[in-house]
């Protein structure tokens, strides 16, 4: 599998103030990335592509205020709402020895521990203490599993797969996996 050029930080949720600064919402609220990195690419939700210059980064407990340098008044901030922003691979530290950038986990096949494919990893959500891996396959229901060493436990994207363990309480395939409910 390629590893992607660039990483989804996350999108602008709307413009702040008349200065053309904006909110960008991370889809890991943990993220620091946007303090250190000096550029990101902007995709409006038509397809259009830009590089802006970041000038400025402010935490709020939601979002990240950003001023781009090319970011002149609020018209200019209201035309990147919804706007995805993402990271130039080559501007990040590699993620250390079993460690991952969450968006190098999207596209990923899951399969169980015995090989049979369970889908293909669709998206992430980051909603507590760790992320969620949202599996999806054709004709079967979807499949949220932590990815927490208890639920994945190998993780090969080179191979474009990863080794997953669903909760015992989830249907997998249709059946009711051992230790649920009738």
């Amino acid at each position: 599998m390629t590893l992607k050029p660039h990483l989804e930080l996350g999108y602008v949720a709307r413009a702040h103030g008349l200065r053309g600064e904006v909110a960008v919402r991370p889809f890991d609220p943990e993220s620091e990335t946007l303090d250190y990195v000096e550029r990101v690419l902007v995709r409006t939700r038509a397809g259009v592509e830009r590089v802006l210059r970041i000038e400025s980064v402010r935490p709020t407990p939601k979002e990240v205020l950003v001023v781009f340098e090319e970011v002149e008044g609020r018209n200019d901030a209201e035309a990147l709402v919804g706007a995805t922003v993402l990271a130039f691979r080559e501007d990040l530290e590699p993620p250390a020895e079993d460690e991952y950038f969450q968006g190098d986990l999207v596209g990923l096949t899951a399969v169980d521990e015995s090989g049979n494919v369970l889908g293909r990893v669709e998206e992430l959500w980051s909603t507590g203490e760790v992320p969620n891996l949202v599996i999806r396959a054709e004709g079967k229901e979807e499949l949220v599993v932590p990815f927490a060493d208890d639920f994945v436990s190998t993780v090969d994207i080179a191979g474009g797969r990863l080794v997953v363990k669903p909760p015992e309480y989830l249907e997998v395939g249709g059946e009711e996996r051992e230790g649920g409910e009738d």
